[in-house]
């Protein structure tokens, strides 16, 4: 049995500590010999193995996601793990709300694993990329965030992040930027866990306001701001939160918003479609049609947020 390791994950491995490119060498030699030692993640298609730290020098307790096929394994994201003390007060509510999520897993599986496929592929291809590159932007991404910062994030906003939306925080929780500019198309920035909880706060709150006033507006006047299953996902800078892109929880579907609402409006895209453009413009430079990627020294920068005194130290994207 083949066991892929992917650049961005080994990369990981050695954030996590020095022991841990060893230890993920040594659990990829037992997954060869046993494919199925894993166990079900939570995520379709995906199972999950928990290294013991101490059995390594300078290696904490991590857990790997990882997809297996008929001739190879290949692992999709890599994260610490934190141990817990069992409340045995709460056994019986943990029991229940088991339940509970048992009964809103997806119903159509086999579409959910492929929609957790779809999305580690394309941002496998997308940091296959910056890392051959743009190695300033490939150093900006931070690691993958914990299921339970996930989980956390999920009872903070009170609704179900999407399943896209989960995986790809397991693979990276936000993206840093070099000099204000974000990875993906436009220099959008996929913002940390932290900012998108307090930016949905905030347009909530804005919300708010703008409901208290809508109560004397006739119906056609109403505005709005922001919707409850809306989840901000990109801003247009690591700074920039006042505008940028949030995924419908309730469609599936990316759009546009701004505190001064002058780029509101759905995009026809899922999170899927937008990484999987990303991906192929990074791949097929030529080709590209909303926007161009290039170069400034070893930051990947597109064109449309290339401002005409920085013109002259841009270079665009070999294939």
């Amino acid at each position: 049995m083949n066991v892929e390791i992917p650049p961005d994950v080994r990369d990981t491995a050695a954030r996590l500590g020095a022991g841990v490119p060893y230890a993920l060498k040594v659990l990829a030699g037992r997954l060869a010999d046993d494919p199925d030692m894993g166990e079900p993640s939570g995520l379709p298609g995906i199972l999950s193995v928990a290294v013991d730290g101490d059995m390594f020098e300078d290696c904490p307790d991590f857990s790997v996601g990882y997809v297996r096929e008929p001739d190879r394994i290949q692992f999709r994201y890599l994260g610490l793990t934190k141990p817990t003390e069992p409340d045995p007060d709460t056994h019986e509510h943990d029991q229940d709300q088991g339940q509970d999520q048992d009964q809103d897993q997806p119903a159509d599986t086999a579409a959910a694993a492929v929609t957790v496929r779809e999305i580690a592929d394309a941002w496998h291809r997308i940091v296959r990329r910056l890392q051959d590159k743009a190695p300033d932007s490939y150093a900006a991404l931070r690691a993958g965030a914990e299921p339970a910062a996930v989980a956390a994030l999920e009872g903070d906003l009170g609704i179900r992040i999407p399943l896209e939306l989960h995986v790809l925080w397991l693979m990276t929780a936000g993206d840093d930027g070099v000099n204000g500019w974000g990875c993906l198309p436009g220099n959008r920035t996929l913002m940390p866990l932290d900012a998108v909880a307090a930016t949905y706060r905030l347009n909530m709150d804005v919300q708010a306001h703008q409901d208290t006033l809508n109560a004397n507006r006739p119906v056609d006047g109403r505005i709005t701001f922001w919707k409850p299953t809306w989840i901000p996902v990109l801003s247009f800078g690591p700074a920039d939160h006042s505008s940028g892109m949030y995924l419908d929880a309730a469609t599936g579907f990316l759009g546009c918003w701004s505190r001064y609402n002058d780029d509101p409006g759905e995009e026809l895209d899922t999170l899927v479609t937008y990484l999987e453009e990303a991906a192929d413009m990074l791949e097929a430079p030529t080709l590209a049609t909303r926007d161009k990627p290039g170069l400034i020294g070893g930051t990947l920068v597109w064109l449309s947020s290339v401002g005409p005194t920085r013109k002259d130290h841009w270079q665009p994207l070999n294939g």
